[in-house]
C-alpha cells in the first residue's frame, strides 16, 4: 500500500523536474521530500527517480507508478468532494478570500461550479492583498482564501492550525512594451540585460514583491517608476505605453487588456506561487466542496 503523500511527491517531482521545485510546490523543504522519495522507492522495490545536475528524471519504473499515481490521486480528489456532498449542503454560508488576479480570473470559473452544485449555499468573497488572507482565515473572517507568495523571496511559516496549500507555481515574466529591443529573440534573456533598463516597480508597497525587486536591483535594474498600486493593471498599462519595463507573472502578461512584449527572463528563479488557505481538517462542509474543486480544477492540472 502507497502513501498517497509520497504519491504526490513523485507526481510533483515528474511535473516540475526537480526535487527543490516540487518541494516548494508542495510545500516542503527539498531535503523531507527527498526523505519520503527514498521512502516510496523502498515501498516500490525499484529505482524511481535520476538526480543530475539540473534536477531529476524519472526512470521507466517512476513513470509507470507517477502515471498510476496521477489517477489514484485524482480519485481521492473526487472522494473528498462527494464525501463534502454527503455531509449536507443544503444552507449556510461560504466565506471566500482572494487576491485581484485570482478572483478575476482563477476563482469564478470554480464559485460558479459550486453554485450550480449548492445553489442554497450563501456566497461571500472578499478581496485580500497578500498575505492578508493568511490573517483573514487565521481569525475566522472568512472559511478559506487565495494567497501568493514570490521568489525569490523568504516565506513566513502559516500559524498554527492554519495550511497553506499550493495550487499552481507560475514564472515571472519580462514585460515590455510591443517592438521594444529586449522583446526580441525567442530565447530566454540573461537578467543581466537590464541593467540600467527603466524598471516599472511595485516596491515599497508590495510587500510579498520586495524579494524580487531586491533581486532586479542586484543585477542593475533601475527603478524608473514606483506603482504603488497593487494590481498589475497599472503596472501594465504603464509598460505598454513605453514608461518602462516590468517583471510580472505569467498570467498577468497573458491576460493584459493593454497590449504587450514578452520574454522568460535566465536564471528561471523568479516565480509566483498561487496557495489555497484554509483550516485542514476543521474546515466546513461547503469550504471542503470548494478545495476539491480548487484542487481538482489548479492543482496538478496547473502545474503540468
Amino acid at each position: 500500500m502507497y502513501d498517497p503523500t509520497r504519491l504526490a511527491a513523485l507526481v510533483a517531482v515528474a511535473e516540475t523536474g526537480s526535487i527543490t521545485r516540487a518541494a516548494a510546490h508542495l510545500g516542503y523543504t527539498a531535503p523531507a521530500l527527498s526523505q519520503q522519495l527514498a521512502k516510496l522507492e523502498r515501498e516500490a522495490g525499484a529505482t524511481l527517480l535520476v538526480r543530475h545536475h539540473r534536477g531529476a528524471r524519472l526512470t521507466a519504473a517512476g513513470e509507470l507508478l507517477a502515471g498510476r499515481a496521477r489517477r489514484v490521486l485524482d480519485e481521492l480528489d473526487q472522494a473528498r468532494h462527494e464525501l463534502a456532498q454527503l455531509a449536507g449542503l443544503s444552507g449556510g454560508r461560504l466565506r471566500v478570500g482572494t487576491f485581484t488576479t485570482a478572483g478575476v480570473h482563477l476563482l469564478p470559473p470554480v464559485l460558479s461550479a459550486f453554485r450550480r452544485a449548492h445553489p442554497e449555499v450563501d456566497l461571500a468573497v472578499t478581496e485580500y492583498e497578500p498575505p492578508g488572507g493568511i490573517a483573514a482565515v487565521t481569525e475566522g473572517e472568512v472559511d478559506l482564501a487565495l494567497t501568493h507568495t514570490y521568489e525569490p523571496a523568504v516565506a513566513d511559516p502559516p500559524p498554527p492550525g492554519v495550511t497553506v496549500e499550493p495550487l499552481l507555481v507560475e514564472e515571472l515574466l519580462l514585460a515590455t512594451a510591443v517592438g521594444h529591443r529586449l522583446s526580441e529573440g525567442t530565447g530566454r534573456l540573461p537578467v543581466a540585460e537590464l541593467a540600467g533598463r527603466p524598471l516599472i516597480s511595485s516596491a515599497p508597497a508590495h510587500p510579498p514583491r520586495r524579494g524580487v525587486e531586491s533581486a532586479l536591483a542586484a543585477a542593475g535594474a533601475a527603478p524608473a517608476v514606483v506603482c504603488e498600486s497593487p494590481g498589475y493593471a497599472l503596472v501594465c498599462a504603464l509598460v505598454s505605453a513605453g514608461l518602462g519595463v516590468a517583471v510580472v507573472p505569467e498570467m498577468v502578461a497573458s491576460l493584459s487588456p493593454t497590449p504587450l512584449a514578452v520574454r522568460r527572463l535566465e536564471p528561471a528563479d523568479f516565480r509566483r506561487t498561487i496557495s489555497v488557505v484554509h483550516r485542514g481538517d476543521r474546515a466546513t462542509a461547503a469550504a471542503a466542496t470548494l478545495l476539491a474543486l480548487l484542487r481538482s480544477g489548479y492543482g496538478r492540472a496547473a502545474a503540468r
